[in-house]
């Protein structure tokens, strides 16, 4: 098994107020899945990977179970997924999902921190085909036989097996099979450490560390919207 490809999608966990912007992030995808898909997690495959996800960074479980009732509210704000695409700094391209109940504020406030961080948003499409959105669940290794365990995924739409950076295992799969993946996993009486849609570039532009630390400023900068919930980039 061979250490398998990552990309710094967020930077926003090292910053003193993660947990807030954690908590806040699952409330709002917490929303969007109650309304995809209602607020049973049996039922909604969606619901029971954010809250899978949750509890894998110790968000209270009550606080959970306030956020799944605050979105079957009929006052809650109603939050849709956008996704914005632009570059940064010397020709890194960058997508930014947000949660959003205002898409006139949300567009204007990523095109602001773009303008300000050096790059420049883009029309829709520009930049998402230099990615691929794939199914990401992050595995604990003991007891794991990775072997057996790819030859029985392959079924289920396994694209790549490997470890991250810190010896967990990681398995995607494409995003159309996320369901199917996550119903396989739980079916082997594996939990995942986490479980995201995650967007991997297909190619990564080269940069030295002095560009990749401007790159870096606009991506906090975007990080720091309270509209967004992931940024993803290609850079090497």
């Amino acid at each position: 098994m061979g250490r398998i490809f990552e990309v710094r999608k967020s930077t926003m966990f090292a910053r003193y107020d993660r947990m807030a912007k954690q908590f806040s992030r699952v409330g709002k995808e917490i929303a969007i899945a109650v309304k995809k898909g209602g607020s049973d997690p049996n039922t909604n495959p969606a619901l029971r990977r954010v809250m899978q996800n949750a509890k894998s960074f110790n968000m209270p479980k009550d606080r959970i179970e306030s956020a799944i009732k605050n979105a079957l509210g009929k006052d809650t704000s109603n939050f849709d997924e956008v996704i914005y695409e632009g570059y940064a700094p010397h020709g890194v391209a960058v997508l930014v999902v947000t949660a959003t109940d205002n898409t006139t504020r949300t567009v204007a406030n990523v095109r602001s921190h773009f303008n300000k961080g050096g790059g420049a948003l883009g029309n829709s499409g520009s930049v998402a085909f230099m990615f691929n959105q794939l199914g990401v669940f992050k595995l604990k290794p003991e007891g794991l036989n990775i072997e057996e365990l790819e030859l029985e995924l392959i079924d289920y739409g396994l694209e790549e097996v490997g470890e991250d950076s810190e010896g967990n295992v990681i398995v995607r799969c494409a995003f159309a099979d996320f369901g199917a993946m996550q119903k396989a996993l739980e079916e082997k009486g594996i939990t995942p450490i986490s479980s995201e849609i995650e967007w991997i570039p297909a190619n990564t532009v080269p940069v030295t560390d002095e560009q990749s630390e401007e790159v870096f400023k606009l991506i906090e900068r975007v990080e720091q919207d309270d509209d967004v919930q992931h940024v993803f980039h290609n850079m090497g």
